[in-house]
């Protein structure tokens, strides 16, 4: 993903081969360093692979938490309405028992 933002890889820097000059740089500590580059170029790299896996571990388990709270958000919503509509049934019975004792109560 971010190796395109690159100019230089590890194996760039391992074949670089510079020109010397009467007063030159010294071959060996220039190698030297060149080494040490190379390896924290390589943990660098390591590092952004590893942070990439983990953001797409992330990103998927976020989106699968948020389809499970579509999932319970509609299963609440229903059992809402389920319970609004037992609420209705259970006033009506109760509107019909009434009316019953009133009128069986007038009749007897």
């Amino acid at each position: 993903m971010y190796q395109d933002r690159f100019v230089l890889t590890s194996q760039d820097i391992l074949e670089k081969e510079f020109k010397i000059d009467t007063r030159g740089y010294r071959p060996q500590e220039v190698d030297k360093y060149l080494d040490i580059i190379i390896g924290d170029y390589n943990q660098f790299n390591a590092c952004i692979r590893e942070l990439e896996e983990n953001n797409k571990s992330l990103l998927d388990e976020n989106m699968h938490l948020k389809q499970q709270i579509r999932n319970l958000t509609m299963k609440l919503e229903a059992l809402e309405s389920n319970s609004n509509n037992g609420t209705n049934t259970a006033d009506v019975l109760r509107r019909l028992s009434n009316l019953e004792k009133i009128i069986y109560g007038k009749n007897n």
